[in-house]
């Protein structure tokens, strides 16, 4: 039986494909972009998506994972696009990443046809060749083991009744919006073009929840913090990352600090949301690591803090690395409000109420401490490299979006003080290691979008500054690739010591990442950029000027000195608690002396 004898001609007529309906989705929750690794059983998917959204290639397939993560950082929403099984199963270390950081990436494969689910052994399936039957679900097994919610998608079942696959692409691609978690989905290659049964859109993303908050008694917790508020004299909005994605809450916070002048902070996993130049801004905030001049007054002369948005399970990197001198962590006169509704519409509600109530404006005042100008003969090193891109932003007011790799970089990162982005972050890094080596594929994507966004405002300014050791810049500099074909620009600052330092315990050469006769300069050249090596304060600050007004990749390579004088103030803290944790005697002096 036909879907025209069963339902009809209108009906039939009107019966969109897979392809179509997958297409509607993925614009309907944002997804301009899909990066990805094209493949033979991801063609029909390809041929289908590739009018209407731009499919970015990646240069492999966990580098496009990684992109898709970075893609829902910023956009809301992140898409990635592989072939079966070959391709699929690269993309675990970037899903790992998004459920570590709570991502909402759409992790599309291609799949076999429904037919060709049997005995045979397909080129793509992980297949010893002694095994008596063909495995064709491992990676649906891999990403699930990993928490991901999994699906192939189905097709028709039953005669002249048109197959939901479509239907169930929304409501997939709609869980990962809801719960802010990726999820991973093959489609078979005969499904793309097949009909698949029409669906009808929300009118809107807000609407795919289904209503408004549905806890009460918001009045009650905004009586008790307008209560404390009045008994308070310095108070403290501390800001976690629980609130990234959300672009309402956010405003109403500042507009709450800003209408009663109450100072602000944000955890470690939360820096970059905010502008840390705003006279309200204490910057990021973790305990004795702190660099900022907020320290002092978090630890000494806050009498109420309002909490918001960290996470509900005590996280060691957001609390001082568990040393006990994080004030916020203990702070008994503290509100507490964590959000247990999807999209923190509680936390909304509470704050839209709190900006209507009768508050007095308090007298905040802080002693700015300026640090004294840097030598401009110092040697240029993690030590002062913060304290040098602090100086340059101080001096313009063009924003610099930092992307640090994980390792060495991303510690010393923790003291750059960040203007607000026009994308909403300014510091956008991988805090939790779900994944290493996403500092390039993540600059790719921001790097786009600030093309983009200048595309339309040519006074809008920015950008994209990448910090990364030897180590992960070998990892993935074949990404360099595609900043030269999407002609879009990139500060790479390259941090050399030819060692994985961070973690280094020997001088085995597993260490040794890098070769003393390996020439950057010859490579940036190969894409087409301007590259320089820097080894004085003032060579970096006058480089780095002069590149931000250079296209495509621009990098400054700096010989990095692997001994502790040299590490970030972060990096030394850490090694001293630790030594001091394993009982060397002089570090816990030190570390006494330091934390009393």
């Amino acid at each position: 039986m036909s879907y025209e004898m069963n339902f009809g001609k209108a009906y039939n007529d009107q019966l969109p494909t897979l392809g179509d309906t997958m297409t509607k989705v993925i614009r309907f929750f944002g997804g301009k972009h899909i990066y990805g690794v094209g493949g033979d059983f991801a063609a029909n998917i390809i041929a289908a998506l590739d009018e209407t959204i731009d499919i970015c290639p990646s240069s492999n397939e966990m580098h496009a994972g990684f992109s898709a993560c970075a893609q829902a950082e910023i956009d809301g929403m992140g898409f990635c696009l592989t072939t079966y099984m070959v391709g699929s199963l690269p993309c675990t270390s970037a899903a790992a990443l998004a459920v570590t950081e709570s991502l909402p990436v759409v992790f599309i494969s291609g799949a076999q046809r429904e037919s060709e689910v049997n005995q045979l052994a397909l080129h793509h399936t992980i297949h010893p060749n002694a095994s008596w039957k063909a495995e064709y679900d491992n990676a649906l097994k891999a990403f699930s083991a990993l928490g991901v919610r999994v699906e192939r998608l189905q097709g028709q079942r039953l005669a002249g009744h048109p197959n939901l696959a479509g239907q169930r692409f929304y409501q997939l691609v709609a869980q990962a919006y809801k719960n802010k978690q990726p999820v991973f989905i093959e489609v078979p290659r005969d499904q793309v073009f097949a009909k698949t049964q029409p669906i009808q859109l929300p009118a809107n993303k807000m609407d795919v929840c289904c209503g408004g908050n549905i806890l009460t008694g918001s009045s009650l917790i905004v009586d008790a913090i307008v209560s404390r508020l009045e008994q308070a004299k310095k108070p403290l909005i501390y800001i976690g990352d629980g609130l990234k994605h959300n672009d309402q809450l956010k405003q109403l916070i500042m507009q709450f600090a800003n209408k009663f002048n109450i100072p602000y902070a944000t955890s470690w996993f939360a820096k970059g949301l905010f502008d840390e130049y705003a006279p309200l801004s204490l910057g990021s905030y973790n305990g004795v690591f702190t660099q900022t001049c907020g320290r002092a007054y978090i630890d000494n002369e806050v009498d109420y803090i309002i909490d918001v948005a960290t996470s509900i399970i005590a996280q060691d990197s957001n609390v001082a690395f568990a040393t006990g001198t994080h004030k916020v962590e203990t702070f008994e006169n503290k509100t507490i409000l964590k959000g247990g509704d999807r999209f923190e519409k509680d936390l909304i509600e509470v704050f839209e109420q709190l900006l209507t109530r009768d508050i007095s404006v308090f007298d905040f005042t802080i002693n700015q401490q300026d640090k004294l100008p840097i030598p401009f003969d110092d040697l240029i090193d993690f030590n002062n490299l913060a304290d040098t891109l602090n100086e340059i932003q101080a001096q313009q007011s063009m924003p610099l979006v930092y992307l640090p790799e994980v390792g060495n970089s991303y510690f010393a990162s923790y003291s750059l003080k960040v203007r607000g982005s026009i994308l909403g972050r300014s510091w956008l890094t991988n805090p939790w290691y779900g994944a290493m080596g996403t500092a390039l594929p993540y600059a790719r994507v921001v790097a786009q979008r600030l093309k983009e966004q200048q595309a339309i405002d040519a006074n809008r300014q920015e950008r994209a500054v990448v910090i990364v050791g030897d180590g992960g810049f070998h990892f993935q500099l074949n990404e360099l690739i595609h900043f030269l074909k999407d002609k879009s620009d990139v500060t790479i600052i390259y941090m050399r010591n030819n060692i994985f330092h961070l973690g280094k315990n020997g001088d085995g050469k597993i260490y040794h990442c890098n070769d003393e006769k390996f020439d950057v300069h010859s490579l940036v050249a190969a894409y087409q950029g301007h590259s320089k090596t820097c080894t004085t304060v003032a060579d970096f600050t006058a480089c780095f000027v002069e590149f931000q007004q250079c296209t495509g990749v621009s990098l400054i390579e700096v010989l990095a000195d692997p001994v502790e004088s040299k590490q970030s103030n972060e990096m030394r803290l850490l090694n001293l608690y630790i030594k001091a944790k394993n009982g060397q005697p002089e570090a816990i002096a030190q570390w006494s002396a330091l934390t009393e």
